[in-house]
């Protein structure tokens, strides 16, 4: 059943969801029978879920939900045998994704991924929609879609949704030494569920799903990037937001490098949270920025020097300034992690304004306090990078050199790291990419998701053969994954539906702030890179009409000196020459 353009903003229903629904009532109890049913429920089950007069129902289930976790499907995905540990019926009240009931099915993919799977009881339009999770995951948590704020379908039941662990029971990275779970994590588990998922759908529904789509935010969205260059026939259409592709770098490098510079030489944290209010004033001043927000950071090339105290000044609420070892601390942040040469560890670097929004995670709230850069580092330097545990080590003992780039990154590449530019596959097979980022992310730097898009282009063959399958919005003021300073809400998946069913490629998305009764108090659109929203009309900051695209020079000609590269992250690691690896290609 094909969709018509912005079916995702429906408040009505149509003919086509009344058609559907009475044919998957013939089609559903055919198929019943087919499997050799005799249990009345199940066939009634079929015949009643559309009820007459209801035309939200779309296609209703073939089987019954109680009849899912009697199926024997261990056999049905080579390399993924699967079981079910429930089935039941989840209530519309219980159902975080939106007003609708579903067959709530949980399981096991060996030989430990758990996944749950939500199956619209009535509602369903052929649709599969996955779900990332974040941190270093270890829950399954489909509860929330983070770049579809008011699709409707979704809160319908237009979409069977599914997520899973990434194959590990906690957040921590213990997990990681097991080479089996790692590589779970790594690269395996999104697209064993996106085979298992379908599956179970297919035999639920006695369809398959017409089109599958993936949604994911920071590690969500490094499981989005990690599935459209590995598995590039597994969905359609890919929502990636800030996403922590370039991982192995990020955990290491990039958040200890702020944590080194925050506790500088060993001491205590030169700037604690009650500095970040005067400092972010500053910081918008000196940008120029008028309305709290500063849209195109990366032109902005304010030195923390300009505030600098003077002999026998002492900074205060109304006369803030710097001493020198915090102007030191906010070069190093505001430069990002270099190595001995002055090249870059990791493609990205705080951007000014971002300041609001590094508490508790960059800065602490105490100057001998702890933060969230701190605790990833450790989790990773002992467990996810080397062959062996090494749980003594800290942000600390991270080195910035070249030696130490090439120990951390050579062994790590094709395990952790989503990096590949050349997307020919996805584009081939159809498939579109939305790739999102606050420009006010406080934990995975936005010019990162630059660098790589630059990448993107550079392969694929320049702006135009690009944007025709993949596209990058920049939210400005927006800390990492929603929240911060700038409008945060938003709907990427209408978006993405429209381009892969009918073409429609995003020329902007709106987005919005929405306060604590649901009330909308500001709306900005954002425009595809190297594009920015700019108030050109001189209109109300809060109001998406006052604002055009500009061409953001600084992102259109943003260069990195950056040790790594972006390539395969499954090519062959070979000899280290002239500051470079030599590789070869070869699938993992």
């Amino acid at each position: 059943m094909r969709m018509l353009p912005g079916w995702c903003r429906w408040t009505s229903t149509t003919f086509m969801a009344t058609l559907a629904a009475a044919l998957a009532l013939v089609t559903g109890a055919s198929i019943a029978l087919a499997n050799g049913a005799t249990d009345s429920t199940q066939t009634t089950t079929a015949a009643t879920a559309v009820t007459a007069g209801d035309t939200t129902s779309g296609i209703a289930p073939a089987m019954s939900c109680a009849g899912v976790s009697a199926l024997d499907l261990a056999s049905s995905v080579p390399g993924a045998p699967f079981e079910f540990t429930s089935a039941a019926v989840m209530s519309a009240d219980d159902n975080t994704l939106g007003d609708w009931a579903a067959c709530d099915v949980k399981g096991v993919i060996a030989p430990q991924i758990h996944f749950e799977l939500r199956l619209p009881q009535t509602g369903w339009q052929g649709n599969y929609l996955q779900v990332g999770c974040g941190g270093l995951c270890g829950n399954v948590n489909v509860g929330s879609a983070p770049a579809s704020s008011g699709c409707v379908p979704l809160t319908d039941g237009a979409f069977a949704v599914a997520s899973s662990d990434e194959g590990h029971y906690q957040g921590g990275g213990l997990f990681s030494t097991d080479p089996t779970l790692r590589a779970d994590f790594g690269y395996k588990s999104d697209h064993l569920l996106a085979q298992v998922a379908k599956v179970i759908v297919q035999k639920y529904y006695g369809q398959a799903a017409e089109h599958s789509y993936f949604d994911g935010c920071s590690q969500g969205g490094h499981q989005a990037l990690t599935e459209a260059q590995r598995y590039p026939t597994d969905f359609d259409g890919i929502i990636a937001g800030a996403p922590a592709n370039n991982f192995t770098a990020l955990n290491t490098f990039s958040h200890a490098w702020t944590a080194q510079s925050v506790f500088l030489n060993g001491g205590p944290a030169t700037i604690t949270t009650a500095d970040l209010t005067p400092l972010h004033n500053a910081v918008l001043k000196g940008c120029g920025a008028t309305d709290g927000v500063i849209v195109d950071p990366l032109s902005c090339t304010w030195d923390p020097a300009s505030i600098k105290c003077r002999t026998g000044q002492t900074s205060t609420a109304s006369d803030f300034c710097l001493t020198a070892d915090q102007v030191t601390t906010l070069r190093r942040i505001y430069s990002g992690p270099t190595d001995e040469h002055g090249k870059l560890l990791y493609p990205g670097y705080q951007l000014r304004g971002s300041e609001l929004n590094w508490a508790g995670i960059i800065i602490p709230t105490t100057a001998t306090g702890t933060t969230g850069d701190m605790n990833f580092v450790r989790e990773t330097i002992r467990y996810q990078v080397f062959d062996s545990p090494q749980p003594a080590l800290t942000y600390k003992d991270v080195k910035f050199t070249a030696a130490y780039f090439k120990k951390i990154m050579q062994p790590n590449e094709g395990m952790y790291d989503a990096t590949d530019p050349d997307l020919t596959a996805f584009k081939k097979a159809g498939g579109k990419l939305i790739l999102w980022h606050g420009l006010g992310d406080q934990h995975i730097p936005a010019v990162g998701t630059m660098a790589y898009y630059n990448a993107v282009e550079k392969v694929m063959g320049g702006s135009a053969k690009t944007e025709d399958f993949a596209r990058l919005f920049l939210l400005p003021g927006v800390a990492h994954c929603g929240g911060g300073q700038g409008p945060d809400t938003f709907d990427a998946l209408t978006a993405m539906v429209d381009w892969v069913t009918e073409g429609k490629a995003p020329a902007s998305l709106l987005t919005k702030t929405v306060d604590s009764s649901g009330k909308v108090t500001a709306s900005r659109p954002t425009y595809p890179f190297p594009y920015t929203a700019q108030n050109t009309t001189s209109g109300p900051a809060d109001q998406a009409d006052s604002y055009t695209p500009v061409l953001s020079k600084a992102e259109a000609n943003l260069t990195l000196n950056w040790l790594g590269s972006f390539r395969s992250g499954y090519e062959t690691v070979g000899n280290w020459v002239h500051g470079e690896w030599v590789v070869s290609k070869g699938k993992a």
